[in-house]
């Protein structure tokens, strides 16, 4: 089976979870699955531009990005977060191969049109996951930050929920797997939903149920689902052990989100 797994929150900032969730990665490829990888670094670059003395602003769960903030990304994201992340597989044993979306064009952007504009952010116009099947051949995992190049020549911001909806839409993937630091999707009664389907997302929307970063994550969702991938489920990353079990029997935690 082919999974994408994004990796965001705290899955990045604590070292005991981070090597929690490349360790269930492991088990994946061992059970021989093909993974791949998306991941995010907001917090890491939020933290870099207050060293820079910038202000991050957001937008619907987006990140106001000018040329500065773009080239931080570009610096954070795609370098020590990838990297960091590239490392730690390796020490678990997992072979594991760092890329930007601008890397091979495995991913092309456009700018996104919003009001108020947001600047660099863009979102995935055109994908070509041949660079991912070859690293896949070779038994590793490719590990792609959300950092990716348009046909204008610029770098765009991406939010890395999308980039990983695009990148399972790509390659096909039977599942799309968000490991994040909350327990799952929470009702109006503070509760979380064990499962979700789209035609109730709007309603949540509406009544403000969800909001910040949960809207990129299940647009993002949304999107997968409507193009073929089969399961996704936001799962909190440290019950990431769970993974390799997720389709073969009946997994507690997180929130499983459904067609109908």
């Amino acid at each position: 089976m082919k999974f994408v797994v994004k990796l965001g929150g705290v899955a990045l900032e604590d070292p005991r979870v981070l090597q929690l969730c490349c360790k269930a990665i492991f088990d994946l490829v061992s059970d021989g699955n093909q993974v791949a990888v998306v991941h995010g670094g907001g917090v890491q670059l939020t933290r870099t531009l207050t060293q820079m003395g910038k202000k991050s602003e957001f937008v619907s769960g987006l990140r106001v990005t000018d040329a500065e903030t773009r080239d931080a990304a570009l610096m954070v994201l795609a370098g020590r977060v990838n990297k960091s992340l590239v490392a730690m597989l390796g020490q678990v044993g997992q072979s594991a191969i760092g890329l930007s979306g601008g890397d091979g064009h495995v991913f092309r952007a456009r700018k996104k049109k919003t009001v108020p504009d947001l600047g660099f952010v863009g979102e995935i116009a055109a994908t070509d996951p041949r660079w991912l099947e070859a690293i896949w051949k070779m038994g590793a995992v490719p590990v792609i930050s959300s950092i990716a190049l348009g046909f204008d020549g610029e770098y765009y911001n991406i939010n890395a929920d999308e980039m990983a909806a695009a990148c399972a839409i790509a390659t096909r993937a039977d599942a799309l797997v968000f490991l994040t630091d909350v327990p799952g999707v929470k009702g109006a009664d503070g509760n979380v939903m064990r499962w979700l389907s789209l035609k109730e997302i709007p309603a949540l929307e509406r009544a403000m149920v969800v909001s910040g970063g949960m809207l990129p994550k299940l647009n993002a969702c949304r999107e997968a689902l409507n193009h073929g991938v089969k399961r996704v489920r936001i799962l909190p990353a440290h019950a990431a052990a769970s993974l390799p079990d997720l389709c073969s029997t009946r997994v507690e935690d997180g929130t499983e989100v459904m067609v109908a």
